[in-house]
């Protein structure tokens, strides 16, 4: 009995010390982003969490479990949609400090979809694999990046096999950290998705640690990796504030560069939008025989936040232009080439 008891303990104590230790190397894992986010947006810091608004687009919560470990998501699909249809998928990935919930009710693209007939996909990183809930883009040397891309990869795979998409009109879109997840993954299967559209997000291949992540968010890191030749892309949106105090505005113009190099895309000439008392928006396309292959928007005034989302919720600045808006545009416009 004294045995069994004495036994317990030990096992209780060791489970104890095996929990904290993997704590205490998450939380050390993440403490240099997690300083960089120390400096937030205003808009920010006034959301107090109790007066968010809830979404009356309502996405359900679902679960994949794969080869790459479980990984959590919410599935918004439009009311009487039939099993015989087949209707376009937008991946929508969240930044630091968000879950999948917070991203839906932010960006409100549930509304569009609603009113456009499309799916929207919501993966959501865990806790455990970052403290500030940021997608582990930059962790590529050690391959943690790719495991993460490969287990929303199994998200969309479920997706495929169990809802009406059709699989040649599929986006993904993210936000700061999940923009940047969302390039990784747009190289790794270029032909899975027809669109990636990028909110303040980080060229692949510019960052490969803690250390060089931060450097890259801020500006100091200004060569990214070569994309791998012969690759056909995705169409890309990219959308930079030019007040972002998280990620530094030239990473928008180094996306640019980076992509133009691998797809030979020429630039047009940039245009300034301004609707009402929104930001003014620089734009500018990039051509492939014609066809649009990049666009590049710049929002004059914008600080690290989803341009144009809904007021009273984190990284979401109501003033706009309205980037949901904007990506299913986009997305809509390179979706009828593929038919």
């Amino acid at each position: 009995m004294t045995k069994r008891i004495g036994t317990a303990l030990w096992r209780k104590s060791f489970t104890r010390i095996v929990s904290k230790m993997a704590k205490t190397a998450t939380r050390a894992g993440s403490r240099v982003i997690r300083e960089a986010l120390t400096t937030v947006p205003e808009n920010r810091k006034r959301v107090p969490v109790t007066t968010r608004p809830v979404s009356k687009e309502r996405s359900e919560p679902g679960l994949t479990v794969g080869m790459t470990g479980a990984r959590r998501y919410r599935l918004y699909k439009p009311p009487g949609v039939r099993g015989t249809e087949s209707i376009p998928l937008i991946v929508m990935l969240h930044g630091c400090g968000q879950d999948a919930a917070a991203l839906a009710a932010s960006t409100r693209m549930n509304q569009i979809a609603r009113r456009e007939r499309f799916l929207v996909l919501y993966p959501e990183q865990e806790r455990l694999a970052n403290v500030q809930a940021c997608w582990n883009w930059y962790e590529a040397r050690s391959g943690r990046a790719q495991r993460e891309a490969d287990s929303i990869d199994a998200v969309i795979d479920q997706i495929c096999l169990t809802q009406p998409v059709d699989s040649r009109r599929i986006a993904l879109a993210g936000l700061s950290a999940g923009a940047s997840m969302a390039a990784l993954m747009a190289i790794r299967h270029p032909e899975r998705f027809r669109v990636l559209a990028m909110h303040s997000g980080i060229a692949t291949g510019l960052a490969h640690s803690s250390a060089t992540a931060i450097m890259a968010m801020r500006g100091r890191r200004l060569v990214a990796d070569a994309l791998p030749a012969g690759l056909k892309l995705p169409a890309l949106l990219i959308m930079q504030g030019s007040k972002d105090r998280v990620v530094a505005p030239v990473n928008s113009a180094l996306l640019a560069q980076q992509w133009t190099a691998q797809s030979g895309a020429k630039a047009g000439v940039p245009r300034t939008v301004q609707r009402g008392a929104r930001y003014p928006a620089t734009i500018t396309d990039y051509r492939i025989q014609g066809q649009i292959a990049i666009t590049l928007c710049e929002i004059n005034g914008l600080d690290h936040a989803w341009s144009g989302g809904a007021a009273g919720h984190a990284y979401s600045d109501p003033k706009g232009p309205d980037a949901s808006g904007m990506i299913w545009a986009f997305a809509r416009k390179q979706f009828a080439y593929a038919v």
